[in-house]
């Protein structure tokens, strides 16, 4: 039967000198006994999946709000799409893939209902009071508003796993600084790989739903260097390939290549510095994990494209006005009339204050459930 001596024991004989072993965690905020055969990094993993936070995210917006359409994605699964890719990328460095996961599980759990644009509206209205961010949210989630343990609040997770949560960062991911979680310190290199992961599954993907929706062409694409060369290798090996199937040969080819790249070149990273701790991976800057040049090269006309033909098409700039808008009038009506509030959520007010108070209720809501708030509180003839 495994125990805890056991897993030190195949930690140490399996993973890289450089991962981030359960056993030598900077703990929890609230101190507990480990569990008997359980990582601490598993037992994180576990503690997130059973959380509200995380299956609300099966009715976040990823790109496409949720009533669009069945077939597009959500936050719930981008996230385990990048779970999955961090995960084997992880494996083959021999890094910690518990660790690995749990960051990724978690990396979303502070976003708001409508995708960024619902982030947007709530930085906004709370300006004045500290602003919002959805990884200082997520880590709030974590400590604070999940309520599931008798002795504490939050689900008190790993030291590691809460700076992963914090430190996340990419093209729409900002980093905060946390004085309690090392602000001069770099991720562990787990964290580091889910960061990227985390771009590789949402370019590829939202490159999907892209297309799936008509908001990109397949003409829009042929500008791609990255996209020909795999369109011209095709025809070779499948002559007579359906439009469906050559789509996701070739995403998958892409999330592939890439994947490919980023283990090969922060494998020759770590290799070039000599890295023989975790602490010295903590302690470099810039990070470890990262594309070659090349690849770098070639993903930026991918990204410029997504950002022109799909973030910027008027149909999902014409979605995200519209959330802004739902997301400002309600947190001005709970702010004006904070007894419309449901009476486990006021009696949060005397605690963390109106505006925090307001804001946390908001963020936690999934697009269907802010839009059904915004109906009740809005539309004459529906029911409260």
């Amino acid at each position: 039967m495994i125990n805890q001596k056991q897993i030190k024991i195949w930690e140490d004989a399996s993973l890289a000198p450089y991962a981030m072993k359960s056993y030598k965690t900077r703990g929890r905020r609230h101190e507990e006994q480990e569990h008997p055969y359980r990582s601490a990094y598993q037992r994180d993993r576990d503690r997130i999946i059973h959380s509200a936070a995380f299956r609300r995210l099966e009715y976040k917006t990823q790109v496409f709000v949720n009533h669009e359409g069945d077939y597009y994605r959500t936050r719930l699964t981008h996230t385990l799409e990048v779970a999955q890719i961090a995960r084997t990328i992880a494996a083959t460095l021999k890094l910690n893939a518990d660790l690995t996961e749990a960051v990724a599980l978690a990396h979303d759990l502070g976003h708001t209902p409508f995708g960024h644009s619902g982030e947007d509206a709530l930085n906004e209205l709370m300006a004045k009071f500290g602003g919002f961010n959805h990884n200082l949210q997520g880590l709030r989630v974590v400590d604070v508003l999940e309520e599931r343990y008798p002795d504490f609040s939050g689900i008190n997770l790993s030291w590691e796993v809460r700076e992963g949560i914090v430190k996340h960062s990419s093209a729409f991911d900002k980093a905060v600084k946390i004085n309690e979680l090392a602000p001069r310190e770099s991720p562990t290199l787990e964290t580091q790989i889910v960061d990227i992961a985390d771009e590789i599954a949402y370019d590829n993907h939202d490159l999907d739903d892209g297309l799936t929706s008509g908001l990109l062409k397949e003409a829009d694409l042929e500008k791609l260097p990255l996209w020909n060369n795999l369109c011209a290798a095709i025809p070779e090996k499948y002559a007579k390939i359906d439009k469906e199937k050559k789509k996701y040969l070739i995403i998958r080819s892409l999330i592939d290549m890439q994947v490919t790249d980023l283990i090969r070149q922060t494998q020759a990273n770590i290799k070039k510095l000599n890295m023989r701790s975790y602490m010295e991976i903590k302690k470099h800057r810039p990070k470890i994990a990262s594309f070659s040049k090349k690849m770098l090269k070639l993903r930026k006309p991918l990204r410029e494209l997504l950002k022109e033909k799909l973030y910027g098409h008027y149909r999902v700039i014409r979605m995200s006005d519209k959330a802004k808008r739902f997301i400002q009038e309600l947190f001005n009506l709970y702010i004006n009339k904070p007894l419309a509030l449901p009476t486990q959520i006021q009696n949060r007010i005397p605690q963390d204050g109106r505006r925090r108070v307001v804001c946390d209720y908001i963020a936690g809501m999934t697009d269907r459930y802010a839009l059904d708030e915004y109906k009740k509180l809005f539309y004459p003839y529906e029911k409260v």
